[in-house]
């Protein structure tokens, strides 16, 4: 096994983190001055027009954070709770996040069923350029690890768009 001094001369920045002395922002960190050829100021801070997410262990926001996609609805406030409630080191912050998620793709899905030209799935999931473009002989027998769960991805993939219009012909079926 190379000693540290051997790996340090061979690896450029090998052991940074060892040796306070090798790392860049230890002057900063001693005497508080900012190193030459940088700039210690904060930029201007951007407005913010909406509530954004901020973590809990942050006291403000950064001086300037992206707004492409505010939080709205209930995907919007799942996002809001895992912010107000719990710190990004926790697991059940990111879980929440991930819900959001999904929440927010179900509800572009039904969105689109209101639009004049809505989701396609049978395009959209790549279901028919399997059969055009040699999509199963492109897997067997070259040992890809992903051929195991090809029979579950038309049931993922499909199983939702069924139960939904299951659910949906017994609620017309009711109400009728």
């Amino acid at each position: 096994m190379p000693s540290a001094d051997e790996l340090r001369s061979r690896i450029p920045g090998w052991g940074a983190d060892l040796d306070p002395a090798d790392r860049p922002s230890v002057p900063r960190e001693i005497d508080g001055t900012i190193p030459e050829g940088t700039s210690g100021d904060l930029p201007e801070e951007q407005t913010e027009h909406e509530p954004r997410e901020r973590s809990i262990e942050h006291a403000r926001l950064t001086p300037v954070f992206g707004t492409s996609c505010p939080p709205r609805g209930v995907s919007g406030a799942i996002r809001k709770l895992a912010y107000a409630r719990y710190s990004e080191a926790r697991a059940a912050h990111w879980l929440l996040l991930l819900a959001a998620d999904r929440v927010e793709s179900k509800a572009h899905a039904l969105r689109s069923l209101a639009t004049r030209r809505p989701d396609n799935p049978v395009t959209e999931t790549g279901v028919l350029s399997e059969a055009r473009h040699h999509g199963l002989s492109s897997r067997v027998g070259h040992n890809r690890v992903d051929v195991v769960h090809h029979p579950l991805d038309p049931v993922i993939v499909g199983a939702p768009w069924v139960l939904g219009a299951w659910a949906t012909l017994r609620v017309l079926r009711r109400l009728r």
